[in-house]
């Protein structure tokens, strides 16, 4: 009686050699026309990246009709139309500032700068306001900080 592991390992080696045989050949022969087939199909593929250009086109312009189209088009359309209407809505939603208010906070504060700056170039003080003194100071930064809080308002 033969045990198991005897069994398994008892081969022909010429059976052996001649499946190798085979094999080599056929597979040299399948690698040759799987090539071919598959540059074929990577051309195919690199010229109509799986869709029509015109239903891409036609979607992305949204004059594409719905029936005909494959439900992840379909989903992507309403999307689209779904994220238009929000930012349109959102738009009219919107209020603008009127065209003084730019103009109005950055005179304020110019003139602020400007009024500080006087101050500390005149002689002893005197300007712009004589017989004040360092309230010229407070006034100079009452108007930049009046522009800068208008500027909080900006839109």
């Amino acid at each position: 009686m033969l045990m198991a592991d005897e069994e398994l390992h008892e081969t022909d080696s010429n059976d052996q050699k001649d499946w190798q045989g085979e094999t080599s050949s056929e597979a040299a022969t399948d690698d040759a026309a799987k090539s071919e087939n598959a540059a074929d199909e990577t051309a195919a593929e690199d010229e109509n990246y799986g869709v029509d250009m015109e239903k891409v086109e036609a979607v992305l312009n949204a004059t594409a009709d719905k029936a005909t189209l494959t439900p992840q088009m379909q989903r992507m359309m309403s999307r689209q139309a779904e994220n238009t209407k929000r930012v349109e809505e959102t738009i009219k939603g919107t209020k603008s500032n009127p065209r003084w208010f730019v103009p109005v906070f950055c005179a304020l504060m110019i003139i602020g700068l400007i009024w500080c700056v006087v101050y500390y170039l005149s002689p002893s003080g005197s300007w712009p306001i004589p017989n004040i003194g360092a309230w010229n100071l407070a006034i100079g930064f009452a108007l930049i900080m009046i522009g800068f809080l208008i500027t909080t308002g900006w839109r």
